[in-house]
């Protein structure tokens, strides 16, 4: 018996030869005819091939009916809180989520028109994501009312941050339904692999996670198989945060690969020519980075006040990506260079907006942490440490290093007239975990730590304020050398794994606040050429 690919791999063979040779016969002005007449060694399909079909169809149109019974069974759950209904939608969501992995696959190799299949498969995501994502964000709302203590309010942070996620989710797939029917015809064609399409591939485990955890009732008694089905509705605010901050990334991430596949083409088509139309429209992209960096910095408050100081440091480092990324883009977009007709100008909105969420992320949220952490300590505050007073130095220092950056008019190419702003917030945030650490294990090492982080506040104040000392860009050498920022994110994702990760970072940023005595001999031209 043949195999299936086997079976498909002949059919396809002779459906060809036959269609060759009744092309071939029309065009020599032979009357049309079927395949089967031209060419008799053509077979029926094969049954196993009807039978890959209908497997295909089985796992491609069965997804909706899946997240529909999960839908139900959620209902269920929060109308009489059934441990049997919360296990039968987990399973329903497993199901449809192991579809989901593998029916574009399928779709692709077994149907015999692929095209259909793909557009299909698109359909049922549309279909799925519209039942799945608002039902976690009503899950997400309907776990504070059950029975139990108040609420804490970083679950009702992680509440709404779900609202925003699944809302960015929707959003996300009709911009990328909108725009590649906007460019059909014009464009290049949509991506042919399913394994290339990464945040489909990622939606659906992180749906099927979200719902177990939005609808988890305890069992009692509770046994080992309901333990092993039910485990994502005790996993910690921070692990869902991380799983969630990444998901959403990726959400962006997809929207910002489709506006740059197909954005050209769309933008053609819109502006009819107007070039400054343009660049209001593409100005859009690195604004909304430069925002994302000022919501880092806010977020990162928020964590230091719950004690969460690690998170909080790992927010700061995602301002800071955000910051280089926003100033990347608009390079990239061309958004930097004056169009001919039009003067340079020295202010622009874009660099205000910039300059604005510098300004929060990493002057006043690092003083801010600083302040709350310290001030609350009676072994600090006895000490006679000026905490306040050293916040708000750091934070004007670190306002006045932005303004200097803005008004200078002879930048030096690849390197930063005194400590760039992020670094300095990164540097004098990472010995606050280990004080955060302290407050729990080590009661006694409180001091140190306090005066440490202090003077380190105040030393690197007047070091961002340095000028004559070049600090190399770290950003564009991490652009020029990719080995060097595969180095570091292997390094920092290694540290975040281990309880020393503020020690590693605070080394880390030592060495890089040291550095002018090694990098001052770099001539501008090697350090933006590599």
């Amino acid at each position: 018996m043949l195999t299936a690919f086997q079976a498909d791999t002949e059919y396809r063979r002779r459906q060809s030869a036959a269609t060759t040779i009744g092309q071939a016969g029309i065009g020599n002005g032979c009357p049309a005819a079927s395949a089967s007449h031209l060419h008799p060694s053509v077979a029926p399909m094969p049954a196993v091939f009807h039978l890959s079909r209908k497997l295909t169809a089985l796992l491609v149109y069965s997804r909706p009916l899946l997240v529909f019974g999960g839908l139900l069974c959620a209902i269920g759950v929060m109308w009489n809180q059934n441990p049997i209904l919360y296990t039968v939608g987990i399973l329903l969501l497993f199901v449809s989520m192991s579809f989901d992995l593998v029916d574009g696959w399928f779709a692709a190799r077994f149907d015999v028109h692929p095209t259909m299949a793909r557009l299909a498969d698109r359909m049922m995501d549309k279909i799925v994501y519209a039942i799945l994502f608002p039902l976690v964000a009503v899950g997400m709302m309907w776990r504070l009312r059950l029975p139990g203590p108040e609420p804490a309010r970083a679950e009702l942070l992680h509440a709404l941050f779900i609202l925003i996620l699944c809302i960015t989710v929707l959003l996300r797939d009709h911009f990328a339904h909108f725009i590649r029917g906007f460019t059909q015809g014009r464009g290049p064609e949509p991506e042919q692999s399913e394994y290339t399409r990464l945040r489909t591939i990622v939606a659906a485990p992180v749906g099927a996670l979200l719902y177990a955890h939005a609808f988890h009732v305890p069992l009692d008694p509770p046994n080992q198989i309901y333990n092993w089905l039910s485990w994502p509705g005790d996993l910690p605010l921070r692990g869902l945060f991380f799983i969630e901050i990444v998901f959403l990334v990726i959400n962006f991430g997809s929207i910002a690969g489709y506006c740059r596949k197909y954005g050209s083409y769309f933008l053609d088509e819109l502006c009819l020519g107007d070039e400054h139309l343009r660049r209001r429209i593409l100005a859009f992209f690195p604004n909304a980075l430069t925002v994302m960096n000022a919501i880092m910095g806010l977020l990162a408050v928020f964590f230091a006040q719950q004690g969460r100081v690690r998170e909080a440091y790992l927010l700061l480092i995602g301002a800071a990506f955000f910051d280089k990324l926003d100033g990347a883009v608009a390079r990239r977009l061309g958004l930097t260079e004056p169009l001919p007709d039009t003067p340079p100008r020295r202010v622009t909105v874009g660099g205000i907006m910039d300059d604005i969420s510098d300004a929060v992320s990493f002057c006043i949220v690092p003083a801010w942490i600083f302040y709350l952490l310290l001030s609350d300590i009676p072994e600090v505050v006895a000490g006679g440490l000026p905490v306040g007073l050293i916040a708000v130095f750091y934070a004007v220092m670190g306002i006045g290093r932005l303004i200097y950056f803005t008004i200078d008019r002879s930048p030096i190419p690849g390197f930063f007239k005194g400590m760039p702003t992020p670094a300095a917030a990164l540097l004098v945030t990472a010995p606050l975990i280990m004080f955060s650490q302290a407050t729990q294990d080590a009661p006694g090492a409180l001091p140190f730590w306090g005066g440490f982080c202090s003077v380190l506040m105040v030393l690197i104040g007047v070091a961002m304020n340095l000028y004559p000392v070049r600090y190399l860009h770290l950003g564009r050498f991490m652009d020029q050398k990719p080995w060097f920022g595969r180095c570091n994110l292997l390094l920092l994702v290694v540290s975040v794994m281990t309880p020393y990760f503020g020690h590693i970072a605070l080394a880390y940023l030592l060495f890089y606040l040291f550095s002018p005595l090694v990098t001052w001999r770099l001539h501008p031209n090697r350090a933006t050429t590599g």
